[in-house]
């Protein structure tokens, strides 16, 4: 959505921020402002609470299973995270019997909720896992909301003392299952404060398989809630634990659930004693991940790593991710797509050296069809956004995006689409024809942009609007080129604004409450429609071209006196 305009600046800020040319440092500036705002928006998209429902239940074995040969549960069944699973459905980890409870309705089971408590709080194991299970069916019933009466009946300490009775490990995942449940709702800080945390963590490192599960997953939950949450479970050190979850002969659910788990934990600032290396080589497996479970989360936490760890940007290219996120541009699901694009999009609003990176793995190409074909709003979107980024670079960058045929869909989004892509594709434009030689400006008027980039100046956006007057300017100025080298009095590109209507846009924003946007508007309408100044005039505008580019504007003058003529492309 368009930000309101700044306070009313100093006489030195408005000096400042009047320049003739793109500004890339605030262009970039503005990117990751507007980044972060799409990054709370698609927030829920990528980092949520799951609850476990009621599974088909499996015994799980004694006390025994403490020990070596007890591991049979480890035994894996399927790919490992090297080796990308299969995108089949599979179920949560195995439960406990429920035959030792009697089948009683839930409401029934809130009815006897006091003597559960009694039971909980009994030195009987017996009954402790009685009601504990009593408890875990309870909350597995999305549709009875009885949280708020277990969290009053004061348990959720019981049930972490629970979690470090490793010689009973029925009752550790029956608890464990319980606190997943609590913390996948509105309470999930009482369970982060209870104590659980660090028994969850310790779990991690179990001998039982399906208890390592549910730890991991009780611990996703509490990191998917407020920053406190998760600064708690970062304070007690899941990650490297959690790491070494990703082993060879990795089962399916427990691969996502480790994946999801890990994006939740990224996601904000971490802190520094984390290593993101670490996370970084297991992610940078994860995403070629063939499941699209394990490949969204992991695509996500590629994301939060780039906001949230000093030179994100770089980790993330570094550990050799980026050939394949540009490879998985091509993938079918959009949920996928998202958050590739998400993370592509951030790595180009780094330095120049992070975004030739991305030029150089030939994401324009890739672009190109999310551009023309018809794809969800928030990918269209984040691919202009990585256009626009590209375009504020080099003559060469921009001559990128000219041969990617990138260009023509991005006019036409801005003439057809819905006004939040356009304002993206409005600043590609802006961005190219800010920075372009003349033949590049040649080739976008021929392209249409003219019209439509005058249609811009009617929008509330003060930072996109000055965008695209920069552009003008110099479309303007190789007008001004162009019709120097041809001997001709009328510059083409200007009569053409004239035609549009583009003219009386200009002279609306002189009433606009924007000093640098009055001065350029004034510069623009002085310099190129004001009868009173000649064409020898010393003040004319000029190319922005170098010194050798002006002396040859013979070879370099933009040729049509109609936008839709054909372009010569730049060598």
């Amino acid at each position: 959505m368009p930000r309101a305009p700044p306070p009313r600046p100093s006489e030195d800020a408005r000096l400042a921020a009047y320049k003739p040319g793109v500004d890339v440092a605030r262009s970039r500036r503005r990117r990751e402002d507007r980044l972060l705002a799409v990054r709370r928006s698609n927030r829920d998209a990528g980092l949520f609470k799951r609850r476990r429902d009621e599974p088909t239940p499996t015994p799980i074995p004694p006390a025994r299973a403490a020990t070596p040969s007890s591991q049979a549960d480890d035994v894996p069944t399927t790919t490992t995270a090297t080796s990308p699973p299969s995108s089949a459905p599979s179920s949560p980890p195995s439960s406990p019997p429920a035959e030792s409870v009697p089948p009683t309705a839930a409401d029934s089971e809130l009815e006897g909720l006091s003597e559960m408590v009694e039971k909980v709080w009994s030195d009987d194991t017996t009954s402790q896992l009685e009601a504990t299970i009593q408890f875990r069916r309870l909350l597995s019933d999305e549709k009875n909301p009885t949280v708020i009466k277990i969290i009053r009946a004061d348990v959720l300490p019981r049930f972490s003392d629970f979690l470090s009775r490793h010689e009973h490990p029925q009752l550790q995942m029956e608890a464990a299952w319980v606190l997943t449940n609590i913390a996948a709702s509105d309470y999930t800080l009482l369970v982060a404060e209870c104590g659980a945390v660090p028994r969850l963590v310790e779990l991690l490192e179990s001998a039982n398989a399906n208890i390592r599960h549910q730890a991991i997953w009780a611990l996703g939950n509490i990191a998917a809630d407020v920053p406190t949450c998760r600064e708690i479970v970062l304070d007690h050190g899941a990650v490297t634990p959690l790491l070494a979850q990703f082993r060879e002969g990795m089962k399916v659910p427990v691969l996502r659930t480790a994946t999801w788990a890990l994006s939740n934990l990224c996601f904000g600032k971490l802190p520094a004693e984390v290593q993101v290396k670490p996370i970084l080589d297991i992610i940078s497996q994860l995403i070629h991940s063939v499941d699209e479970k394990i490949l969204g989360d992991a695509c996500w936490a590629l994301c939060y790593i780039c906001d949230g760890v000093s030179d994100g940007i770089q980790h993330v290219l570094d550990a050799g991710a980026c050939p394949q996120l540009v490879n998985l541009l091509m993938h079918a699901s959009a949920n996928i797509l998202l958050p590739v694009i998400t993370v592509l999009a951030r790595i180009s609003s780094g330095d120049d050296a992070q975004v030739q990176v991305l030029v150089e793995n030939d994401i324009l190409n890739y672009l190109a069809p999310l551009l023309a074909r018809n794809y969800p709003k928030s990918i269209k979107k984040q691919a202009c956004l990585i256009v626009s980024n590209i375009s504020t670079g080099s003559k060469d960058n921009i001559q990128a995006v000219i041969d990617a045929d990138v260009i023509s869909p991005l006019i036409f989004l801005l003439k057809t689409s819905e006004k939040d892509i356009k304002e993206e594709a409005a600043w590609a434009i802006s961005n190219a024809a800010s920075g372009g030689s003349n033949d590049q400006i040649q080739y976008l008027v021929s392209r249409g942009c003219l019209e439509p980039l005058c249609n811009v100046l009617t929008y509330q956006d003060a930072d996109l609007v000055y965008a695209c007057l920069e552009g003008l300017q110099n479309i303007l100025q190789a007008g001004a080129v162009g019709k120097q080298g041809q001997g001709s009095t009328v510059n083409p590109y200007a009569q053409f604004i004239l035609e549009c209507g583009g003219l009386d846009k200009l002279e609306d924003l002189q009433e606009v409450d924007n000093d640098a946007i009055y001065k350029l508007v004034m510069k623009l309408l002085e310099g190129y429609w004001d009868e009173e100044v000649s064409d020898d005039d010393p003040n004319l505008p000029t190319s922005n071209d170098s010194a050798e580019t002006v002396e040859t504007a013979s070879e370099d003058a933009a040729q049509p006196t109609e936008p839709s003529a054909s372009p010569n492309e730049s060598e």
